[in-house]
C-alpha cells in the first residue's frame, strides 16, 4: 500500500495530544495526516467525538487509517457501530493505542460518558497495543477489547498509557505496528481481488 495513496486520521485521548507526544509527531511524519479536531478536549461527550470522527471520515473519499490513543481508540469503536456503510468502507484498518477502560474502577468522570464500551468487531483489520502496567486498561482487559473488536493484540512490557509521560515521545517502535496493520491490509485486499 503506497502511503501517498492512504490519509492518517490521528485520534488524540481525552486532553489532546500535546506538541511533544508520539501522535503530533507522526502527524508531522506522515503524508497525508490530520488530526480530529475534537471541540472539547477535556470535557469530552460521546456523541460529539463520533460526531467528529464521522466528518473526518466524510471530508474526503480517499482510504484511510485510523490512529487511536485512549479515548481516541474507544470513539472508534462507537463511530463504527453507527456509521453508514459507505464510510466505514473508506476506512482501511486502525491502530489502537493504550485504549482507555471507561468502565474501570476510578475512571474520571469526564470520560464515563463513553461507558459502556462498543463491543462489537471491527468492520476492517485493526492492531492494538496495549501495556501490562497501563493504569487506563489492564493488559487483561486490554486483550479483551482486542478479541470483541476482532483486533490483533500486542501487550507492550512497562511501556505505560503509552505517552509523554511514560516516555513515548517519538515511539519509533510504534511505526512497526502501523507497518504490520498495513501489511495485513494489503493481504486482506490480495485475497479479495
Amino acid at each position: 500500500m503506497r502511503s501517498e495513496a492512504i490519509r492518517y486520521l490521528i485520534l488524540p485521548g481525552w486532553q489532546g495530544s500535546p506538541e511533544e507526544h508520539w501522535q503530533s509527531h507522526w502527524q508531522r511524519s506522515l503524508p497525508n495526516s490530520v488530526r480530529v479536531e475534537q471541540g472539547d478536549w477535556n470535557t469530552p461527550r460521546r456523541q460529539d467525538w463520533v460526531a467528529a470522527l464521522n466528518a473526518a471520515v466524510a471530508a474526503d473519499p480517499r482510504p484511510a487509517i485510523l490512529i487511536a490513543h485512549s479515548l481516541g481508540c474507544i470513539t472508534v469503536a462507537h463511530w463504527a457501530q453507527r456509521a453508514p456503510v459507505e464510510l466505514l468502507r473508506r476506512v482501511q484498518g486502525a491502530l489502537l493505542v493504550a485504549p482507555a477502560d471507561v468502565e474501570r474502577a476510578g475512571c474520571p468522570a469526564p470520560l464515563q460518558n463513553f461507558a459502556p464500551i462498543a463491543t462489537g468487531l471491527l468492520p476492517f483489520p485493526s492492531q492494538l497495543v496495549g501495556s501490562d502496567d497501563d493504569a487506563a486498561a489492564s493488559a487483561a482487559r486490554a486483550i479483551e477489547l482486542a478479541r470483541q473488536w476482532g483486533s490483533d493484540a500486542v501487550i507492550l512490557k512497562g511501556a505505560g498509557h503509552i505517552n509523554v509521560k511514560s516516555g513515548h515521545h517519538y515511539w519509533e517502535q510504534g511505526f512497526a505496528y502501523l507497518y504490520r496493520l498495513q501489511q495485513r491490509i494489503e493481504r486482506q485486499h490480495r485475497r479479495w481481488a
